[in-house]
């Protein structure tokens, strides 16, 4: 099922932007494990619209209600089930998306795929609403990892060409990323909001570059081939809306270098194996080497921008000039950041339970 993830759990993800609800169902999570509801709440909230001068101003609580699988603060074994409720939404403004598809969204895609009877409001299920739910299975992922030492953390590398410092990747500075608005620069940040605020008078969007940050993640994790931890990090973030592209460690960099240049060389430091230099992300042969795991998601511009754009009418087979109505970000990534941490934490949580199945077995 395309709307499902996981190996050793499974993450389903339901709802449409503007329908009642939207929720998650997260299986395969063993009893007994501590969830902090404040501490959710406050991830969640990192991710909610209507917030700030650079979010769509549609405001949404995405206060979740768990329907099951959590008892008295823990998980009880049984599938853990969420639902947040939609209390805002103008489907109204969406009426004609069917007939006349935004360029760059989902819109005629999915016109072709479902042959109308797809919901057009918001997006559908093709919109970034479906992130939410995202955010609570990942959330609980990230307080479960935290509890082995695992921290992750992501942040704005850069928006519309503007970028912030470049980042220690063998001790990255994660208590150092702002919260408001995350970056490691407050110079950088406010460079980038104000680029943002420029292209929001001009009726467009931009997008930019999000670096994500696993550190205290132990060797062994992942497998060859196929069960990659690139390709298992790659799968679930690639299911965000916008997302473009994804690379590990200096990612494209390697292929102009040279091997002695891109080489991690080893050595050994209190005792432990580790390298001079994390080229490789954290990553060899898909499994990782006991380093902090980087990666990069590359984010599109918001497609839906208030400024007159070329379309067709599908009915009529005809040009038609589009004028998108609605509340759209002007940049998606600052509210993406707590969305790409989730992603990676879903992943890595995956990627452990895997670990602790195969040591039982042995």
């Amino acid at each position: 099922m395309s709307s499902t993830y996981g190996e050793n759990l499974k993450l389903t993800i339901f709802g449409q932007s503007h329908g009642p609800a939207i929720g998650m169902t997260l299986d395969g999570i063993p009893a007994g494990l501590p969830v902090n509801f404040d501490e959710l709440q406050a991830f969640l909230n990192r991710r909610a619209p209507g917030q700030n001068n650079w979010s769509t101003p549609r405001k949404e609580e995405d206060r979740p209600e768990f329907l099951a699988g959590v008892l008295d603060g823990f998980t009880c074994g049984a599938p853990i089930a969420a639902v947040i409720h939609n209390t805002n939404t103008r489907s109204g403004d969406y009426a004609n998306l069917k007939d006349c598809p935004r360029p760059g969204h989902a819109d005629y895609t999915a016109q072709i795929k479902y042959g109308g009877f797809q919901d057009a409001a918001g997006g559908g299920h093709f919109s970034g609403r479906l992130t939410a739910p995202l955010c609570i299975a990942g959330g609980l992922c990230k307080q479960w990892l935290a509890e082995q030492g695992i921290r992750i953390a992501a942040r704005i590398a850069a928006i519309a060409g503007v970028t912030d410092i470049e980042s220690d990747t063998l001790n990255p500075p994660l208590d150092l990323i702002g919260t408001d608005f995350p970056v490691l620069s407050p110079d950088a940040g406010q460079r980038m909001r104000d680029r943002i605020a420029e292209v929001r008078m001009e009726c467009d969007s931009v997008g930019g570059i999000i670096e994500c940050c696993i550190t205290g993640v132990p060797a062994g994790l992942g497998e060859p081939i196929f069960g990659g931890v690139e390709s298992r990090i790659a799968q679930i973030v690639y299911g965000i809306p916008a997302v473009k592209s994804v690379e590990f460690g200096i990612g494209r960099e390697a292929s102009e270098l040279r091997g002695s240049q891109c080489n991690d060389a080893f050595t050994v430091k209190n005792g432990k194996i580790s390298t001079l230099t994390n080229h490789a992300g954290g990553i060899l042969g898909g499994i990782t080497n006991g380093m902090p795991v980087i990666f990069r998601a590359a984010i599109k511009p918001t497609p839906s921008i208030s400024r007159p754009q070329q379309s067709v009418s599908l009915s009529k087979a005809q040009q038609q000039e589009l004028v998108v109505k609605g509340r759209h970000d002007p940049c998606i990534v600052p509210r993406a950041v707590p969305v790409i941490e989730a992603a990676a934490a879903i992943a890595m949580f995956d990627l452990i339970l895997g670990n602790t199945q195969t040591d039982r077995r042995k």
